[in-house]
This record gives structure tokens, sequence and C-alpha cells, in this order.
């Protein structure tokens, strides 16, 4: 056979060096070691047959070396395995562990985990919870519906007539250019006094209500006035409901006017900013106010609509989107002559967080241009609604049409599409300033059951918006007690600081008669809800029952979780939901596909599975098997479902009742109490407590020494049997105190460490209980106190043998500090229990080795030498193979884990890049295993990630779209009255409300964290052992040279041994693998593409979207907000001589309820 290339690195042979004795330690290198050089293009690699192989290891000229044979690297491995094993056996203490559990047997019983049941009684914990504040909503509803119909409306009613405490009062107050403060208050604001209130995380006032009513809406209008007139009655039915449920938390009413009227009263948690907050536009409003929509918003872009007009059309689609929620279905397309979607979406898509912001970033580029063609726009809008080949909400249907005006009434397209029955409601909107005749508009919308509006400006976008959802609620109204079903919302963020929720909405009607002819009245008053926080239907879950890998989820209709531990959204935005959907929040496969569905079609089932798992620390990926459980939680949109790993069917209950019945002092007079004074930690080593809930009144600290002070001087004052506490969690808590102390006592007291290079020994429990051991090990221990927040112990669990942990090192940090030896290499492994024929694995324990140590032992293992302190040495005239000591400068050693993170080298230079993914260390040597099949990718996407936000790049720069007016347009009176200069002001208004048109104030952005950071996708890649186990011998073609390496998983352990030929060629290079989270500018995997394949949900079971009653006639008005002639001229010189506009303008819209 040919002599192939000359092979990289075995033409040099090194001389040879003589290793320390392995306790010892090798010189650390210089600043000038020699490090490998960085490379790009990808090899060819050739895959040959061990026994082909072997002939080819000798290069030409290298007589004194060749490159090791395979049964000399297996011989090698072997001899790495039995070093591991030992060691563990000798210092781990499983067996001993297992014979102390055993010993201890009449101190703890092995209670069994029932799935079926488990997850019955969690979901009716939850419906019970749920139902007591379904029945404080209902009674809320009806009052409401009772005072209003019984409430005389009054004409001539003043500010000064209305007492009520004014949410925002104080803040406008500390504002001197607030609106009261330059109109002078009328209204009888109440000042209250608040006491602190932990459910609340606020301060609250429980005696009164407040109120909240948006900025853009005057607050002494007869509407608004009239309104908080009758809704004052609630204050006694929000205090009567909190008496009968003490739990109850946020009871709000918000009103279709947008005033919001919540108990108990606190002040308003007024932002930065302007406050745009409008209760119309909460996700719990949208969801209670209507039915399902399926929505196509159609926008003029012929050549009329041109600077100002189209800008308002933009800004409108945008808000109208926000009007849309996860029930909903939209698409936006632009027209002139043709009709054309304006993003990659085809056909209606749900509107969630991510489609909706394609859509608002596509609606940016529509151009005007072209002659109008509404019978093209209506005609694409008609077809999109009759699409039944696609995922929608098949309840409401409307189309929404923006435009400046136009003559025709396209009748002939209503006849072929819409008529006689009139399934689609036409809602029609006129924009800007103009004098077109709108006579065809308002014919269009009437004639199609919708409405029309009028959007002259920049102030009107808002409410014009969202008062088609006046109409769409009619035939709720008259349905009457039909409709009056309470409804559950997704997650999202309160906004006044309860963190996530969950919020129970059910309608408010108007039951007055409308009229002479007492005809039933139509509008919706507004939407009632109730709060629950996520964390008290939390507090309803098992967990520590379930082991560190087992939990109870939930999710909606949309397959969206309500709880998972995965459940961690870094930033929230309170106008949107928290949407994550359980494929997201786990590593999606087939079985999670069909579960997800089962538990949408509300069914129950059970299913054991074998899937991925990813880390907590999210670098390594697990295949484990876990026991999948659910049932529907009744009378809600929600299913639980447990998940229960094979080895957590059971688990330990400590009874101490002995010991309790012996002992009538305090808990601190318990046996094995003593071991967790720190005065015990010398000889019995540290410990750390878990930071659990065990008692009510101990309390919690970040820092554990000072958690662990904490719960020691509680216990000198808690009896055993005290019912303030969690006697599982507490009984547990000791009983592990003194099995690991005995642990020590058998095991670890009389081991020296140091002769086998161990930094530490440690355990840690299921009951919260982490041993280190020697005490001063404690000081370098990074690990989480909490075992069940652990990464190694959660690893430790779902694998068997020894799992090797080294330390985190990212890219871009400094190397590792090597000095005074305290960086270590984690090895842990689960302890397992069979008891009465039940296995369960209440502890993980392990070895933390020194990394220079363990380096050096490594190349020793991994060497020809024949006994411990004598290297084998080759000369010129003899042929041997070379070893990972003697031929350190040729051979490159290593063993990495199953994540493909650096664990051990032969290489000194490598030693402070132990813990990098090797990739960023040998990306030609990590990309041939991976060729090869020793390692698997997986790909996902956190959808929950936080992100810096992206540097602004106009400074000094006129807003784009802006319309500027010329020298010319100054010195012509007439247009400082034209539309031009009124709509020129109101879009000033909007912009400096929005804040996105002008540059962020540095200081403001410094303090504010909106400003810091924002929600994101990052792309996260993960690598796990693939389904190579064998020995395998390869080379890596570079061209002129080539590269040989021989890798084999160690027996027992999540390592890779490689051995490799060193790099000396250039070609010798290949494309980096990355491991590294990276930010996906594009929001994660293409969305039109997702669209393409929905995820099965199922919408709300009730519709609304038809009555024969309904009453039609009333279908359009028109809207305009007079300029003040002296603020406008004012407004213009500010512009013309550039000085800087007022801060925070108020802009009124007068609340037009047609009641």
């Amino acid at each position: 056979m040919a002599v192939p290339a000359q092979t990289c690195g075995a033409s040099r042979p090194g001389p040879a060096r003589t290793a320390l004795p392995w306790p010892g330690r090798s010189p650390r290198p210089g600043p000038g070691a020699r490090r490998p050089a960085a490379r790009p293009p990808r090899p060819l690699l050739l895959l040959l047959p061990p026994l082909l192989l072997l002939p080819l290891l000798a290069a030409p000229g290298a007589s004194a070396y060749s490159f090791p044979q395979q049964h000399t690297m297996q011989h090698w491995a072997r001899r790495l395995e039995q070093e591991i094993d030992g060691v563990m056996r000798i210092f781990g203490g499983v067996q001993q562990l297992r014979e102390i559990y055993k010993d201890n047997r009449n101190l703890f019983e092995v209670q069994e985990n029932e799935p079926q049941k488990l997850v019955e009684k969690v979901a009716g914990d939850i419906e019970s919870l749920l139902d007591r504040k379904v029945q404080a909503l209902k009674k809320l509803a009806d009052a409401a519906e009772n005072f209003q119909k019984a409430h005389r409306w009054q004409d001539n009613i003043k500010e000064e007539d209305i007492m009520y405490y004014d949410a925002k009062a104080d803040a406008e107050l500390d504002d001197p250019e607030s609106e009261d403060v330059e109109r002078g208050s009328k209204a009888s604001n109440l000042r209250l006094d608040f006491v602190e209130d932990s459910n609340f995380k606020n301060k609250v006032n429980y005696s009164y209500t407040a109120v909240q009513i948006p900025t853009d809406i005057y607050k002494g209008s007869t509407v608004i006035l009239n309104e908080l007139n009758w809704t004052e009655a609630l204050e006694n039915v929000f205090i009567e409901n909190r008496r009968q449920d003490p739990t109850l938390l946020w009871q709000v009413f918000g009103s279709a006017t947008g005033v919001t009227r919540y108990y108990p009263a606190t002040p308003w948690r007024a932002p930065k900013k302007i406050d745009l907050y409008d209760v119309r536009r909460r996700p719990w409003y949208i969801q209670g106010a209507s039915s399902p929509k399926d929505m196509v918003i159609i926008v003029d872009v012929s050549g009329s609509v041109s600077g100002l007009t189209l800008k308002l059309m933009k800004t409108s689609v945008c808000e109208m989107l926000d009007t849309l929620s996860d029930d909903d279905y939209v698409n936006v397309a632009s027209f002139n002559e043709k009709a054309q979607p304006v993003s990659c979406f085809t056909h209606l898509v749900q509107a969630n967080v991510r489609n909706k912001k394609v859509f608002k970033e596509a609606v940016q580029g529509m151009v005007a241009k072209g002659t109008t063609g509404y019978k093209a726009g209506f005609e694409y809008a008609f077809d999109q609604l009759q699409n039944s080949n696609i995922t929608r909400a098949n309840c409401n249907k409307m189309i929404m049409m923006f435009t400046d005006g136009g003559e025709d009434r396209v009748q002939d397209v209503f006849e072929k599409y819409n008529w006689p029955n009139r399934t689609v409601r036409v809602f029609t909107f006129s924009v800007g300033q103009h004098n077109y005749d709108v006579t065809p508009l308002q014919w269009m919308a009437c004639a199609n059951k919708g409405y029309y509006f009028e959007i002259p400006s920049i102030g009107a976008i808002r409410i014009n918006t969202q008062e088609y959802l006046d109409v769409l609620g009619r035939p709720m109204v008259l349905a009457g007690k039909e409709a009056k079903q309470v409804q559950w919302t997704n997650v999202y963020e309160d906004a006044l600081g309860l963190g996530l929720v969950v919020t129970g909405t059910l309608p408010v009607f108007n039951l007055t008669q409308d009229g002479p002819g007492e005809k039933k009245n139509q509008l919706i008053l507004g939407v009632m809800g109730i709060d629950v926080a996520l964390n008290d239907i939390k507090r309803l879950t098992p967990n520590y029952t379930l082991g560190a890998n087992g939990y109870v989820f939930a999710i909606d209709l949309n397959g969206y979780v309500l709880l998972h531990p995965n459940l961690k959204p870094q930033t929230t935005n309170f106008r949107e939901p928290v949407t994550l959907d359980f494929l997201d929040a786990e590593l999606e496969d087939e079985n999670k596909e069909e579960i997800r569905r089962s538990m949408i079609d509300g069914n129950k089932g059970h299913k054991q599975i074998r899937t991925l798992v990813k880390s907590l620390d999210e670098r390594y990926i697990d295949e484990v098997m876990r026991n999948y459980t659910w049932v529907p939680i009744r009378s809600t949109n929600y299913s639980l479902g447990l998940v229960l790993p094979p080895y957590s069917t059971f688990y330990l209950q400590a009874n101490l009742s002995d010991q309790i019945l012996q002992v009538k002092l305090p808990i601190s007079k318990l046996k094995d109490f003593e071991f967790l004074l720190p005065s015990s930690f010398e000889s019995e080593g540290h410990v750390f407590i878990a930071p659990r809930e065990y008692c009510k009144d101990l309390n919690a600290s970040d820092n554990n020494t000072e958690f662990l002070k904490n719960f020691i001087e509680l216990m000198e004052k808690v009896t055993p049997d005290s019912k303030q506490c969690n006697n599982f969690l507490l009984h547990n808590l000791i009983l592990d105190t003194g099995i690991t102390q005995q642990l020590v006592e058998r095991v670890w007291r009389d081991q020296d460490l140091n002769t086998y290079s161990l930094l530490a020994v440690f355990a840690a429990t299921d009951g919260g209980i982490t041993r280190i051991f020697p005490n001063k090990a404690a000081e370098d221990w990074t690990e989480n106190p909490e075992p069940f927040n652990a990464s190694f112990y959660r690893r430790s669990l779902d694998n068997h043998g020894y799992v090797f942990k080294p330390p985190h090192q990212d890219a871009l940090l400094r190397p590792l500090e090597l000095e005074n030896d305290t960086v270590g290499i984690l090895v842990s492994t689960a302890v397992e229990l069979s008891l009465g024929g039940r296995t369960l694995r209440p502890a993980v324990v392990g070895v933390k080795l020194d990394l220079e140590a363990w380096a050096e032992k490594f190349k020793v293992l991994a060497s020809n030498r024949t006994h411990q302190d004598q290297p084998q040495k080759c000369g010129p005239s003899s042929h041997c193979e070379m070893d990972c000591e003697v031929n350190n400068e040729d051979l490159l050693c290593i063993l990495i884990d199953d994540g493909g993170f650096l664990v051990l080298s032969n290489q000194n230079h490598q030693w402070d890049q132990v813990g990098r993914f090797f990739s960023e260390v040998d990306a030609n040597l990590m990309m041939a295993l991976y060729n090869n099949s020793f390692y698997t990718r997986k790909e996902s996407y956190d959808y929950q990630a936080a992100c810096a936000p992206q540097p602004q790049g106009n400074l000094g720069a006129a807003p784009r779209g802006v319309f500027v007016p010329t020298v010319a347009d100054f010195l012509n009176l007439a247009w400082w009255t034209s539309a031009a200069a009124w709509s020129l002001f109101q879009q000033l208004l909007y912009g400096l409300i929005s804040h996105s048109w002008f540059q962020a104030d540095p200081a403001e952005a410094e303090s504010n964290p909106e400003a810091r950071e924002s929600s994101c996708v990052m792309k996260q890649t993960q690598y796990y052992f693939g389904s190579v186990n064998a020995s395998y011998n390869a080379i890596i073609d570079c061209g002129n040279c080539s590269r040989l390496f021989h890798a084999q998983r160690l027996t027992n352990t999540n390592l890779l041994f490689v051995v490799a030929e060193k790099p000396l060629c250039s070609q010798c290079e290949a494309g980096r693998l990355l491991q590294k989270e990276t930010h996906c500018p594009a929001d994660g995997p293409e969305q039109c593409e997702l669209v393409q394949r929905p995820r099965y949900r199922r919408g709300p079971h009730i519709c609304f979207d038809y009555n024969a009653t309904e009453d039609t006639s009333d279908c359009g008005r028109g809207a305009s907000f007079p300029p003040s002639l002296g603020v406008l001229v004012s407004l213009q010189l500010l512009l013309l001589l550039g000085l800087p506009p007022r801060p925070q303008p108020q802009v009124y819209a007068y609340a037009s309820r047609r009641l």
C-alpha cells in the first residue's frame, strides 16, 4: 500500500521527558507557551477501517516513534477508567451511603408518587382556587349591571361633584407640568394613607378603590364623570368580596369608556415616559370584551396617500394590531390598482406577538403610488376570509379599510361575497385631513354591519382603532346570560407589580332600555376581572416530593404554558401576554406534540417517553425516560400535566417521631441538629442548607451563611411539632444532616485527600443538605446550595456512572486562574437505593479533582510507563509508539465531556482552557469528531431572552417620514391654519408621547430598565454524544499532509478520550462549530416558514358573532379635535426657532360612548 502524505507531527520526534510522580506538579507554562494556531478551510475527512489504518501510522523518516496503535490506546482508556472508578469507590462512598441509609431505616418511610392521583388532586385544588374567584367575579358583574341600570344620567354633572381617589394624582402633583397643575384640579380627589402588603407587593388601602383614567381622555367630560359616579357603588362589593375571601388580589372593572376602577387602592406605577396605559388594550379586557376575530386589514397606498396621511395609516394599522389577542387571526394587505400582502404572510395568521411584530415592521415599508382600486382591496380581503384550508378563529369576520377617501362603493363586490347574510363586517377609516366625500365610506360600513370612523390626526388613532370592539360586543350583549361565561387569560405581567398573573374575566352588559320603544341596549359596559398570581397556583403543586427532575406544568388552548419550571421571562412587557409554547419550553419531539394535542383537547392521558432534556445551565443535553400524566382542569381552558422520571416514583419521608416524643424542647435539641451548627464544620465538613420555606417566620436570604444563621436562631424557639413549620421539609433536612455526617465519620475523615489529588469530597441530598469536606473547600464551592437547582445534581440523577463537570468558561472571559490550586473538576454520581423492591435516588456524592495534579496523572496513565516511577524511553535505534507523556509536543491527548467541553489535556498551555467548548481550543479536531458522529447537535430557540437595545444611528436627524415645512410655507399666512399645519402639530404631540421619534434622554436610558434591554430570541446549540460507542480511528486529510486521531468513550463516565497528532500544516483548518448562545435578529426561526406549519390549537368553545335582533343603524360618525390656534402658532414657532418642546404635553380625547 502506498504511503500517504506526510503526517502532521510524525516526523518531529521530541526529546523524552521524565514526568513527576502524580501527586506532584509540573511547572506552569510561561507567557510564551506555544498555543494552537487559528485555521479557516474545512478539510476533507477520510475514514478508514482500523485494520487498514494501522500500517499507515508510521510516517517516513520517523523510525523512532509511531502513532499509537488502537490496542495501545484502548489499554490507556482502561487505565483511566480504573483510576476514576477506584477513586470514586474509595472517596465517593456510594456503597457506604447505601449502608448508612439501611442502618437508619427506622428513621424514614418510603412513600410513593402515584401520578394519576397526584395530578387529579392538584387539578382539583386549582379548580377550587379559581372557582372562588369566579364567584366573586359573578357577584361583581351582576352588581355593576344593576348599579348602572339604576343610575340616572346627569348632563350637568361637574368635577367637584365627584369624590374619588385618582391613582395618578400623586405622580401628577410631583410633576409641575402635569394636567392638574396646568388646569387646576376641580375634582375632589381623595388623599389616602397606605400600608405595605406583601401579598400585593405594594402599598395599599383596603377602605377605598382607585381610579385610573388614560392620559388621552379628558377627566372632566360628562361621560367620564357619569362613569365615575355609578361605578363608585362597586367599592362596597369589592370590600365584601375580600371579607369573604381574604386571598383575593386585584379586583378590577375596566370600563368601555377607558376608566379603570380597582381595589384595593394603590398609587399608579407611573412610568418615566408618558403613561399610555388604557385598560381597553390590556390582554384580559380584549379577551373578555368580544369573541375571537378573523380580521383582514387593507390599506390604500394610492398616490393621493402621501406624507402625513401615509404615516397616520401606518401608525393606525400598528395600533389596530395591538387590539388583537392570541385567539384572533389577521392579515394585512396594501392596495392601489392591485392588492398584495404587506408581509410574507399570504393568509390569515395567529395574532401572536411575533407575527404582529412582522406585520408592524412590514407596514413601515409601504409606499404610496398608483390609483385607488377599492375593488382589488375588498376582493383580496374576502378571498382571505373565505379560505377554509387554514387554521383561523372561525368566529367574528371583519375587514378594516384605511383610506383617504374615494367615490367607488364597490356594491358589486359586496353583492358577490357578503350579501344577503352579511357575515363579514366592514369597518372603514377615513384618514387624514382632506376634502373628499366620505359618504361612500359611510355607506360601505352601514351596508355591512360595520362602522365608519374618521382619523384626521394622530390624537384620534388610539380611540378610533379600538372602538370597533363596541360593535363586536353587540351580539354578546344581546345573547344575555348565555354570554356571561368566565374566561381565563394567558399569562401576562401585572401593571401594578404583582408579577406574572392570569385573570378571570366576565363581560358587563348595559341592561337599560334604549329609547321610548324600550329596545334592548346593545352596548357592553366593560369587563370585570380578578387576578390570580402564578405563585399562588404554584403553591398548590407538590415540589420537593417529586424530586429534582419531576415537575408540574399547565397549558391553555393555545398550547401556551401557564405553569412550567422553564417559564422564566427575562423581560416582560405589560402590553403583551407572556406566550411560551409548551414545545418551546421543552425540547420538541413527536411524543410531546401528541401530549400537547391531547391536553388541548381536554383529554386525560399517561405516556412514558424517551426524550431529550436540557441541563439547568443550558450547556448539556441528556437523553432520559420520563412519565407524562395529564388531566383537564374543569371549568377552565387549562390542562394540567405531571412529569416524573422513573427513579422519582418513590421518595423518602423522615419519621422522627421517636426523637420528637423524647424532646419537648426546641428542635435545636434534636439528635443530629448539632451537625448543622458552624462549630461542627471543622470536623464534620461545611454544610449548605437549601433555602426552602421550612417555616413561615424564617427570614430568607441570598447569603447561605446568613440563611443558616436565621434558621438556627428560629430552631431555638420552634418545637418539633410546630404548626408554623413544614414538617416534611424540616424533618427530612434533619434526617439528611445526620446521614451525611455518618458518611464523614465512616469514609471521609480518615482518608488523605492529597494522596489522590482531591480538593474536596461532597454529598448532596433531596432533603436539602450539601456537605463539603474539608471545611476550607467550602470557600471555593460555587454550586447552588439548593440541590434541585444545581446542574451537577440533576444531571447525576439522569445519568448512570460518573458525571464530570469542568468549571464553566466563556470564550470572552479571561482564562482560568490556577493560583492556590483552587481550580477543580467535579465528578459526581447518584446513590441508588433499593428498599423492599422500590428503587429511588435520594442523594448524589462526588469528589472535586485538583486540575493540575490530575492533568499530570492523566499524562502518566496515557503513557507507556511500565511502573510508576520511570517513563519508558525510546532511542534512535528502537521502534516504539508515541505516548501522551513523553511525546506531548507531538501528540495531543484530551478528555472531553459529553457536551464537548475540555476536561483534561496533556498540553500544559491548555490547562487554563479547561471548561471551554473544545471547538474554541481545536476547531479542526472538534469538527472531525462531530462529522464522525461522536457528537450530535441540537439547536433550539430561547424566546424569553433579554438583549441590549440596538444603538440609534440617526442622532441629529429629523424623524424619517416627518413632514418638514418649507420657508414658503412659513411665509404663507394661510398655511398656519391649514390642515397640514394642524396635522404636523398632532404628529409632534404623538411623537413626544410615543417617545420614539426623538432621541432618548441618556439619563432616562440609564435609569430605565426598558431602555437598557428588551425581549429577544436567542439561538441555543448544545452537543451530546452520538451513536458511536466503540473505538474509532480516522485520518483528517489536509491536502499536503494528514492528521491522525483516535477517539474512544470511557466506560461508566460522560467522557470521550481522544488521541491525535498535533496540527502542523496550515491546511489542517476547519470551520468552527459554535456552542455559545447567539442573537437571532429575525426573532428566531423564519416566521414566514413557521406559519405554514401552525401548531395545533383550539379557540374558545363559544362564539357570539351574530344576533338577529342586532340594530345596525348606528354605523358611523366623524371625530375631530379642534386645535387651539394660539397653541398651534406657538408650536410652529418653536419648531422654526429650534427650541426644545415641552417634555410631557397632554393630549385629550373626549370619550364619546354612544349611550
